[in-house]
């Protein structure tokens, strides 16, 4: 079993941590969106981890200004080859 999943019980930590690093986050109800911004970087998703991993992206990328495809990496990763097997690894256990 994966030590986080994407699920609604993650919403609201995923909304607590936009909000702890200073965004605004509000549902647009007439797109069905959730939404965030934070100095003039706005962002919208379908559900608040999804928001999550969108400001990521920025953060990894931090652009110092809007422009069009700021957010695309040029690398070996491709969703479309990735593996169907996971890698040799060891899960975290929970602690007794």
């Amino acid at each position: 079993m994966p030590a986080l999943s994407e699920y609604v019980n993650v919403y609201n930590s995923a909304l607590q941590v936009l909000k702890d690093k200073g965004f605004r986050v509000w549902i647009d109800k007439q797109a069905d969106m959730f939404c965030a911004e934070r100095n003039g970087w706005d962002f919208m998703a379908e559900n608040p981890i999804s928001l999550l991993g969108l400001v990521a992206l920025q953060e990894h990328r931090s652009p110092d200004a809007y422009e069009d495809y700021w957010w695309k990496s040029e690398g070996i990763l491709d969703y479309r080859t990735l593996p169907d097997e996971p890698p040799n690894y060891v899960s975290v256990t929970k602690k007794t």
